[in-house]
């Protein structure tokens, strides 16, 4: 199943980018911020609004809003499109079903390992202990 954000959902805010570029980085409004309201997005339904409320909870502001910022580029117009990208492929990994664990028993081999250098660890430390006199 693809899930498509429309692009009127998403608010794009282009800004001046920190760090070094002299002149250009000081003129040029090139780091561009994404936001897509996940919480009062109609295109969700309420299983999938859920999932990503829960999945993404660490990434959302207050208001349930998905943040995206993008300042590797020097292009506006490469820093949206990467912006856009991440925020696409940060939904869509959230709305992919997690695989279920199938549990497991160590083998038989593995326990005797285990129990065996148990007993080697108990037999090395109570040498170690001094001789008990009677």
């Amino acid at each position: 199943m693809t899930f498509v954000i429309p692009e009127a959902e998403l608010e794009v805010r282009a800004t001046r980018a920190g760090g070094p570029g002299g002149q250009h980085v000081n003129k040029a409004s090139t780091r561009v911020e994404v936001v897509w309201d996940v919480a009062a997005s109609p295109r969700l339904g309420e299983a999938q609004r859920a999932l990503l409320l829960e999945r993404l909870a660490s990434r959302l502001d207050g208001q349930g809003r998905l943040r995206v910022v993008a300042v590797e580029h020097r292009s506006q117009l490469r820093n949206r499109a990467a912006a856009v990208e991440r925020l696409r492929a940060m939904v869509a990994a959230a709305l992919r079903p997690r695989k279920r664990r199938i549990p497991t028993k160590p083998t038989a081999a593995a326990i005797a390992r285990r129990l065996d250098a148990k007993r080697q660890r108990a037999t090395r430390k109570r040498r170690r202990r001094p001789p008990v006199e009677e």
